[in-house]
């Protein structure tokens, strides 16, 4: 029988190492942009066409590279950056591998030009699916330029998986970012399809983060600084006026590089324990320093995941810093023992000058072991005899107990309700609910009665009017007396503009107004009570979390987002015409048994189960 087990051709290796390293073009964009870094470039200029699925350029002034250098960058594993086992324990680039050039190479079109500083000619390089194409001498400025075309030609399966232009864009403006904040000093620019969307000039961090998500972020920001033998912190976390109700703005940079790590954003939202609301999350850019010794950044293939050798001690570190500085700036509560010592301040001189001594009234009468019996035919106060009736019912009802729930057991059997809400409200307008902890609604049915979620109910009612505003494609608008300009970034502006048709359906009423910049001159005509630019903020978060946890299609996302942003909320008192239109529209629902979201809407509750709990 003949051997079956052979090597895979080069080619073929390549382009499945690819389906790990590059996903989709913002991890090409990741690739390229880490290996400029690593060059020492402290210019980079990043320019994508058709989101990076026509053009992917990266031009930086780094180091260079020669002709052979240029041509062995392209073999997998084939690195600068080790020599020996060892070196992976001591690694501070942001690549070491060798496998992003090859595996790019392999499924894109590739044109190389660098030229090292000092020499007088550059080499150019093409690529076309891991096959070399040319290899030539040329004319190029010091440092390197590579061109990625057409990515993913020859595998169209994956290009046909590709997200629309304006999803992969905001991919690549995550990644253009995360490689940005932790590198400030070197400056970067972002241009697609001809039009500017970052030029960041080299500053320190917070000049970074200001021109990347505006210049509102200056007096948001509370600086974060510790220096440790285990870890240094560096960073800024936002104040919590500011917290936002999703997880937005949350950056770990560890030694630079951009990390996702669960068990230190516990440490730093429990620093910011009781200064936020349970439903909101604290914002941060926070960078730590470790010895490349003490952690193992080799678990996955885009280096999001990392192993520390002493995790706890970190997490104690990262938490009491974020938590000390958020004192120090008077954000949290402190102690402080020389206002306490003078807490009760008191003038040393009245205003008219006169020091008058402090006098007591006695009662020589006053008898504290006589006892009066109270005498309720005068002077008696309503409260007083309000209180004997009380009394008075009360053993009276203790006396008759047997008979009272009896008479209440026939009392309820008469009330025949039908469990149609509609029916049963055209019967009677005299329909009565209750509020429970201005949380919950309860109504009588034919077997028992039901609790109903009030937000819940009201997502659900919001969530189906939106979706047929949809299908007539408008929402009445309440106009605003005076519009409001919301700036972006450039990330969520992207998103903006990818959904402004299916804003617009659902009642808003915006236009672009410069960079990254909206003006919203209106909002749904049933919303007006809320603020504008809020409101707009509210939709766009709770749409990107909605993206990460939800396979939905964008209508249908955009609809779970604002009722969920404008349902009433636990804890708002209503009315009893409020409840009862409630409830009205909630079973005129085509789903009224769950939210948007799949939680239940509606509770039953049957006499058979209160009637086991009375008799145990």
């Amino acid at each position: 029988m003949a051997d079956i087990i052979q090597l895979l051709p080069d080619s073929v290796a390549n382009q499945i190492a690819a389906g790990e390293v590059v996903q989709r073009p913002a991890s090409a964009v990741k690739e390229l942009m880490e290996n400029a870094l690593d060059a020492g470039a402290k210019s980079i200029k990043l320019i994508v066409k058709d989101a990076g699925k026509t053009l992917i350029q990266v031009i930086d002034n780094g180091c260079g590279m020669s002709e052979t250098d240029a041509r062995m960058s392209f073999e997998r594993h084939a690195t600068s950056k080790i020599r020996k086992a060892d070196d992976l324990f001591a690694i501070r680039t942001m690549g070491f591998r060798g496998e992003a050039l090859a595996s790019i190479a392999a499924i894109a079109q590739v044109e190389l030009k660098t030229k090292r500083i000092g020499d007088e000619v550059g080499v150019k390089i093409e690529i076309e699916g891991s096959e070399l194409k040319s290899q030539e001498a040329c004319n190029a400025p010091e440092g390197t330029s590579i061109s990625i075309k057409n990515l993913f030609y020859n595998v169209p399966a994956r290009r046909n998986f590709l997200k629309t232009d304006s999803v992969e864009l905001r991919h690549i403006i995550d990644e253009f970012q995360r490689v940005a904040i932790p590198n400030p000093e070197v400056a970067f620019s972002l241009h697609h399809n001809n039009s500017e969307i970052f030029n960041l000039t080299a500053g320190n961090l917070k000049q970074r983060l200001m021109g990347i998500f505006g210049n509102s972020y200056n007096s948001r920001l509370v600086p974060v600084e510790e220096d440790t033998d285990i870890v240094k912190i560096k960073g800024f976390v936002i104040k919590p006026e500011f917290a936002k109700k999703t997880r937005g703005e949350q950056f770990f940079f560890l030694n630079k590089r951009f990390i996702k790590n669960a068990y230190l954003h516990h440490a730093v939202q429990a620093a910011f324990d009781q200064l936020l609301p349970n439903d909101s999350f604290a914002s941060y850019f926070l960078m730590l320093d470790v010895n490349p010794k003490t952690i193992d950044i080799n678990i996955h293939p885009t280096k999001t995941e990392v192993k520390f050798e002493d995790e706890k001690a970190i997490y104690a570190f990262l938490r009491s810093t974020v938590k000390k500085s958020l004192g120090q700036f008077n954000i949290a509560p402190s102690l402080d023992f020389d206002q306490e010592a003078h807490l009760y301040n008191m003038p040393l001189k009245p205003i008219d000058g006169i020091i008058k001594q402090p006098t007591i009234k006695v009662d020589p009468t006053y008898n504290p072991f006589k006892v009066e019996k109270p005498d309720f035919s005068k002077n008696t106060t309503d409260r007083e005899l309000s209180n004997k009736s009380n009394w008075e019912k009360m053993y009276s009802r203790h006396n008759d107990n047997q008979q009272h729930f009896e008479l209440k057991q026939d009392e309820v059997q008469q009330q025949s309700i039908d469990a149609d809400w509609d029916n049963e409200l055209h019967e009677s307008n005299k329909k009565i609910t209750y509020q429970l902890h201005n949380r919950y609604i309860l109504s009588h049915i034919k077997t028992g009665f039901m609790v109903i979620d009030q937000q819940g109910a009201h997502e659900r009612i919001l969530y189906e009017r939106i979706l047929a505003s949809f299908e007539k494609h408008k929402s009445a608008t309440q106009q605003e007396l005076f519009p409001k300009a919301i700036e972006l970034n450039a990330a969520d502006f992207a998103l903006v503009k990818e959904l402004r048709d299916d804003i617009l359906a659902i009642g808003f009423d915006i236009s672009e107004f410069g960079k990254n910049t909206f003006v919203i001159h209106g909002v749904p005509a049933d919303t007006a009570q809320h603020d504008s630019v809020q409101l707009l903020e509210g939709l766009l978060e709770n749409y990107k979390q909605n993206m990460m946890e939800l396979k939905s299609d964008k209508r249908e996302n955009l609809a779970r987002s604002m009722a969920f942003n404008t349902a009433i909320k636990s804890g708002k008192v209503l009315t009893q015409e409020e409840m009862n239109n409630l409830i009205d529209e909630l079973f005129a629902c085509k789903m009224p048994y769950s939210t948007p979201t799949g939680k239940p809407t509606i509770t039953t509750f049957s006499l058979e189960d209160l009637d086991k709990r009375f008799k145990k």
